[in-house]
């Protein structure tokens, strides 16, 4: 079994070689918590979610760090317009966003570390600098000196001295180069700070990672993930910094999942099209959240339309649909034995953690078992390979992190949803079905197709069974 992934750092897909035998490092860079996430976190973290349940599916042992940004400008910029603390406000937003990630099936990293409980190891690397003449202190503030670093800018391929020639930054006289960037920041009034060496002050937001990465993973480790949008100049910065303290190569393979687009346009609160997580949850299963945000390969952006949900939602229930129908067959998983379609759904997850090509095979098992299903009553050969497929589903739903309710419960919680938000009168459909019973009973089959066919435009699909007959809202 070998994995390959694409490595921003060499542009090129590379075999994943871990650092040590069955075992994988890998650090995500977390949100900064001022505000509540939206969608473009929420596929983030389900995209690391899934690499970090694959590795795991795969007999690795995984120790996944994802950390929070919990001291910030953006943080002391929402603390004064609240008239609360920072810590008030980078708490309020941790909770919302475990409430977000725990309601998608994020599953916890091993470790979950805040900037502001790692301030003795971000004193301790910025140190290191200083002594190495990478880093220079000026008033209480240090910063990394970018000029020490030869290999700066080899992972977003931009080069020093051509950003210097298009500069347009507002220029800290003080600095050597005005692409310095700082990693202490001396203390402000009514600022958070900590004492250091320097005086007073809180860390950079580039050195809180470098610090609590090798904390818990050591200098050089597997997968640095994130999104795009973070390989400069924070990713860039993270690197020079940490091989400058370190002597050693950080990260060997690092890993940036695609933005997710609006109705074709890039989110933005100008334009007011930002989502937020807590927002589409309300209209959407989160696994149906889950089901369209990998249904793109995660280095591609994506585009978050109605359409594309609804078609999310439909694929879901019509999972939910045949595992229903195979728990009324009798029909459950054969314990320990691998189908075809999982070995299909490996090598499209082994290919740079295909997951659209995933969830194609996923479906067409779904096909499979339905088309066999429809023929009759199943043989013994016929219901051993049905469980054997099964079983292929199950666990190809293990690492797209969907399946985790029961069919009826899954539906309960669909009708449910429905009667609350598009005002299905309940009662209403339970008289619909009576009345369709009665025409049955009467052998008056046109009314009673007439009945179903009046249901089905509501998205109301009844099932009849021995002890009677139910029903479902599907979307």
């Amino acid at each position: 079994m070998t994995i390959s992934l694409y490595n921003t750092l060499t542009g090129k897909k590379e075999i994943f070689i871990p650092l040590r035998e069955g075992k994988v490092g890998m650090y995500v860079c977390g949100p900064t918590v001022y505000d509540s996430c939206h969608i473009g976190h929420a596929r983030s973290a389900i995209v690391f979610d899934v690499i970090t349940r694959y590795f795991k599916a795969c007999g690795f042992d995984v120790t996944y760090v994802r950390n929070f940004t919990d001291v910030d400008d953006k943080i002391i910029n929402r603390a004064n317009q609240l008239g609360i603390s920072s810590h008030e406000v980078s708490e309020k937003y941790i909770r919302e966003f475990y409430a977000d990630m725990d309601a998608l099936y994020v599953e916890r990293p091993t470790h979950e570390p805040y900037a502001t409980k790692h301030i003795s190891e971000i004193i301790e690397l910025v140190e290191t600098l200083i002594q190495k003449n990478s880093a220079y202190e000026i008033d209480g503030d240090v910063y990394f000196r970018v000029e020490s670093f030869a290999d700066y800018g080899k992972l977003s391929g931009r080069k020093l001295e051509d950003m210097e020639a298009g500069a347009r930054i507002d220029v800290d006289q003080r600095k050597d180069n005005p692409f310095d960037f700082a990693l202490w920041k001396s203390a402000k009034p009514d600022e958070p700070s900590w004492e250091s060496p320097w005086g007073p002050g809180r860390p950079g937001w580039h050195i809180e990672c470098s610090a609590m990465s090798s904390k818990y993973l050591g200098e050089r480790f597997d997968i640095h993930g994130g999104g795009k949008d973070l390989i400069f100049p924070h990713h860039e910065n993270e690197i020079a910094q940490s091989e400058a303290a370190h002597s050693k190569p950080f990260v060997n393979y690092w890993v940036h999942n695609g933005f997710v687009n609006i109705d074709s346009e890039k989110m933005s609160k100008s334009l007011g099209n930002f989502l937020l997580i807590k927002d589409v949850l309300k209209r959407y299963h989160p696994e149906a959240i889950r089901l369209f945000l990998l249904s793109s390969h995660y280095r591609s952006p994506i585009d978050f339309i109605e359409q594309s949900m609804d078609e999310a939602s439909q694929g879901l229930d019509k999972i939910y649909s045949l595992m229903d129908r195979l728990n009324k067959a009798g029909i459950r998983s054969e314990a320990e034995t691998s189908g075809d379609y999982r070995h299909r759904f490996s090598e499209a997850m082994n290919d740079d953690f295909n997951t659209a090509k995933g969830i194609g095979i996923l479906f067409e098992a779904v096909r499979t078992i339905n088309r066999t299903l429809d023929e009759g009553p199943a043989g013994e050969a016929s219901r051993k390979t049905i469980a054997c497929t099964r079983l292929d589903l199950e666990k190809m739903g293990n690492v797209l992190g969907i399946l985790h309710e029961n069919p009826e419960d899954y539906f309960n919680r669909k009708k449910n949803a429905a009667i609350e938000e598009e005002a299905i009168d309940a009662a209403w459909v339970e008289e619909m079905i009576q009345s369709r019973k009665l025409a049955r009973k009467e052998k008056n089959w046109a009314k009673a197709d007439q009945i179903r066919e009046a249901l089905e435009k509501m998205n109301i699909i009844i099932e009849d069974r021995p002890d009677g007959t139910i029903w479902k809202v599907m979307k």
